[in-house]
């Protein structure tokens, strides 16, 4: 049975300043919170990525979802066919 794949999100990284916190990455794509999770991986067999922030700081939140660094961009964004 193949692997389940995320859904592209954005094809570009969501790129913001954070606070100190722990945030929820959406892993699975489906999210209408987008980059992060909702619940709405339920009914797959994806999970949420839990980063721990402690200082204010700018992140690249991945948004293709195919990143090799999740939950952070490394640039996969560019090589997906569109």
């Amino acid at each position: 049975m193949p692997m389940e794949k995320p859904k592209v999100a954005a094809e570009k990284p969501y790129v913001m300043k954070i606070e100190p916190g722990t945030y929820a990455w959406c892993a699975c794509g489906l999210s209408n919170n987008q980059p992060y999770c909702d619940g709405s991986h339920k009914p797959t067999s994806f999970r949420p990525v839990i980063e721990k922030v402690t200082e204010e700081r700018n992140v690249a939140w991945c948004g293709c979802k195919q990143s090799g660094n999740p939950p952070f961009c490394d640039g996969s964004h560019n090589k997906l066919k569109g």
